[in-house]
């Protein structure tokens, strides 16, 4: 199976055996590799593994990381021959190349059901011995959300340090931000990155944990932000800001670098650091961002996820923005808790009208001057069928078109704030940015640079339509300011990647959403808040959405839990979250999928919203072992070796094959094969664990999917003081000639356990599929 796996990692190339480190001519250009290790292979003549790996694996080349915790090996940057030499070596057990992944971006504590006198907060004293490690690109320290007064000494078990270096010392970090690092190595070897791309543009980047793009201080301080009052970006949002857990301490961990993303090798060194310096929750809010997963052992967020929640440390991460596309959904390991976005009852409205008199609303940041009602020739671009000039792309309009009109951009290819910029410089006094079909009608507020409004899909055809039957069609944009208490809300945002999950449907991915759109947070002095370089404003705050808004939310909540029930395991804390999420918005209706304003599916929203209310006291768990993710992953056919590269530690499957949907999962996913006709079953396993009161009785809730039968054996559970832990089997039927799958291939229901206090919900997925 080992060579079998080590075949296909390297199908891509094609290699020549040659003795290690012979000189090579005309060798391709060197790229990075990460290499897992046999660490029981080390001869016990070398001190540590790096003397080993030094020795023994890549001499002349120098390592670029060595991991010892989450994972066993090294990177180093190599030829492609010198890699496939080292790969000869009986103690490789895998390798595979670097590779760079971006970051998903694209009030919320209270509407989270927060409260400050009572509830989570209160019992978690705001996560005060928390530790929360982020990784993603720095910190700026002096913003007022990372201020440590009136906290406690830094906990006693932190092994971290403050790294110094660009305009970073070791004064910045306090009892709030007490570690720092920056990992980029693997980034300045990368090609078109490392010395010959240049390596880190000092005139733009920090070489030290310093923010110069403004995404990991606006994370950090979601999740663990300090109150600060009267705060706002440019008048929107004002208010107290504050973090999900106000008083947990900050590790931060610098791996994504200014417009050049975040590199595999550097994510997982930074998780290696993190699990040994004594983080209690991981935060992650990158991914691939192509729509596409890479098997859990080809998988740097995964392997490192997986190392650190075997010692403990909870991980939540984002579930990226390809939504509404179905299977869109990334960071899939069932180890990971993965969330989605969704919207808050906030918003910051604008409306386009018409010179026909028709009012057509939108959404807005735009601080600038105002238009004051003045009417403006409007222009539509794209309707010379050229797709560059449709989308405002640079140096695509002409200014004697757009020259003193409002322009219409589509949205898509460039940032949306960019194509202002765009229509600024040709002449253009506004812009009316309008989605796709792709989008529908989810909107985000951007801190536009000239008066602009973004309108929906439907709004946006029905002001092409009135251009296009009005040779002297005008409009002007009003902007409304902030305002509250919006419905509905939460709904699912469209761009929040979707299930089913791509490598394991039996796996219910995303697991939940969280606050995720127009979140307001600390931000950098670096760059303005559009991150653009012509953007010079500065702002404490800014505005942002995407699912990197909302995995923060969870990390905050994670560290809350952990606070508040220390002996928890980060599978414990991921299903009180899940088994008490909300599936209703604030009209108490079912909650809506922005894209297409029907109902969400638990494709959309996992298990449901984030509700910290309940989350406290969830009655039960639906608890996990190291050995449990072992056995899905001998379910799911990795062989021993390839299982090695995940768990570090060597592992045997058993004789009797496990299957993968009887991972103890708070949610269940039946598949059934499109070529089994008539009636078939299948049968699911779970164990529950009771927090809650110690004598409690259980009884089960069912809501079938439609024309399916759910049964649940036994029906009651009973707790005592000596019974902590009680199974229960799940049997799912379907009969092929009733089942009628809607649009999403799926049908929907849930299993819960009531006990008169507690409704411990799972949902249940039932789809078909087609054998291989």
């Amino acid at each position: 199976m080992a060579s079998l796996l080590l075949l296909t990692l390297f199908l891509c190339f094609t290699f020549t055996a040659i003795p290690f480190f012979s000189p090579v001519s005309a060798e391709p250009e060197a790229k990075t590799y990460i290499f897992r290790v046999d660490s029981f292979s080390k001869p016990a003549v070398f001190p540590t593994h790096y003397h080993w790996y030094s020795s023994e694996f890549t001499e002349p080349v120098n390592i670029l990381h060595v991991y010892d915790n989450v994972f066993h090996g090294f990177s180093a940057s190599l030829s492609p021959s010198q890699a496939a030499s080292v790969l000869q070596h009986p103690s490789i057990l895998a390798t595979f190349e670097d590779r760079r992944r971006q970051l998903h971006t694209t009030r919320s504590p209270q509407f989270l059901g927060l409260r400050n006198q009572k509830g989570l907060w209160s019992e978690s004293d705001y996560g005060s011995d928390v530790i929360v490690g982020v990784l993603d690109t720095g910190i700026w320290p002096e913003r007022r959300s990372f201020s440590d007064l009136n906290l406690g000494p830094v906990p006693t078990r932190w092994k971290g340090v403050c790294e110094t270096g660009a305009k970073f010392t070791s004064r910045n970090c306090n009892r709030k931000i007490i570690g720092a690092r920056f990992f980029s190595k693997g980034h300045e070897a990368a090609p078109g990155f490392g010395p010959i791309g240049g390596g880190i543009n000092d005139t733009v980047e920090f070489r030290s944990p310093r923010d110069a793009d403004g995404h990991g201080t606006h994370t950090a301080s979601t999740a663990a932000g300090r109150h600060a009052f009267r705060a706002s970006m440019s008048g929107y949002a004002s208010g107290i800001a504050k973090g999900v857990a106000p008083k947990a301490r900050l590790a931060v961990y610098k791996v994504c670098w200014k417009n050049s993303g975040c590199f595999d090798s550097d994510i997982l060194a930074a998780f290696d650091a993190a699990v040994s310096d004594g983080v209690d929750v991981i935060s992650i809010s990158i991914g691939g961002g192509d729509g596409i997963s890479s098997p859990y052992y080809l998988d740097p967020i995964a392997i490192g996820a997986y190392g650190a929640v075997a010692r403990g440390v909870f991980v939540s991460s984002s579930a990226g923005n390809d939504g509404p596309n179905g299977m869109s959904v990334t960071n899939l390991a069932p180890w990971l808790t993965t969330v989605g976005a969704g919207t808050i009852d906030r918003n910051f409205p604008a409306e386009v009208i018409l010179g026909d008199g028709r009012k057509l609303s939108g959404v807005s940041l735009y601080a600038g001057k105002p238009l004051n009602g003045k009417m403006y020739s409007i222009v539509y671009p794209g309707k010379s069928g050229v797709l560059s000039a449709s989308l405002c792309m640079e140096n695509s309009l002409d200014p004697h078109l757009v020259r003193g009109k409002i322009v219409i951009c589509d949205r898509g290819s460039n940032p949306r704030v960019a194509k202002g910029l765009v229509v600024s410089k040709a002449g253009g006094v506004g812009m009316i940015l309008t989605n796709g079909v792709s989008n529908g009608e989810g909107l985000v507020g951007d801190a536009h640079m000239i008066p602009t409004c973004a309108v929906g899909a439907n709004e946006g055809d029905a002001i092409k339509a009135y251009i296009s039957k009005n040779p002297t069609a005008a409009a002007t944009i009003n902007f409304h300011g902030t305002i509250i208490g919006v419905k509905p809300a939460p709904v699912v945002a469209s761009f929040s990647g979707r299930g089913p999950n791509g490598l394991n449907p039996e796996i219910l991915k995303p697991d939940i959403i969280a606050p995720g759109v127009n979140i307001l947070a600390a931000w950098t002095d670096a760059v303005g808040p559009t991150g653009l370089d012509l953007d010079h404003r500065k702002a404490e705050f800014n505005i942002l959405s995407g699912t990197s808004m909302a995995c923060p939310h969870v990390s905050g909540a994670a560290a809350l839990l952990k606070s508040a029930h220390p002996d928890w395991s980060p599978a414990a804390i991921r299903s009180a979250m899940m088994t008490t999420a909300n599936l209703v918005d604030n009209r108490l209706l079912p909650m809506t999928d922005e894209a297409t304003g029907k109902p969400a599916t638990p494709y959309d929203y996992g298990a449901g919203h984030l509700n910290l209310d309940l989350a406290l006291d969830p009655g039960l768990v639906y608890d996990l072992a190291n050995q449990d993710y072992v056995s899905f992953l001998c379910a799911i056919e990795y062989g021993p070796k390839t299982i090695q590269v995940i768990t570090k530690s060597p592992v045997n499957c058993p004789m009797r094959k496990p299957l993968p949907e009887n991972l103890n999962y708070p949610s269940i996913a039946a598949l059934f094969s499109t070529a089994t006709k008539g009636v078939s079953s299948k049968t699911f396993f779970r164990t529950v664990t009771n927090v809650g009161d110690a004598n409690a009785v259980y009884r089960v809730k069912i809501e079938a999917p439609k024309g399916v039968t759910v049964s649940v054996k036994p029906a009651k559970l009973g707790f005592s003081e000596k019974i902590r832990k009680l199974s229960y089997y799940v049997t799912i039927t379907v009969d092929s000639k009733n089942l009628v799958l809607n649009d999403s291939g799926a049908v929907f229901g849930s299993l819960s356990w009531v006990d008169g206090k507690h409704v411990v919900r799972s949902p249940i997925v039932v789809t078909q599929m087609s054998p291989l």
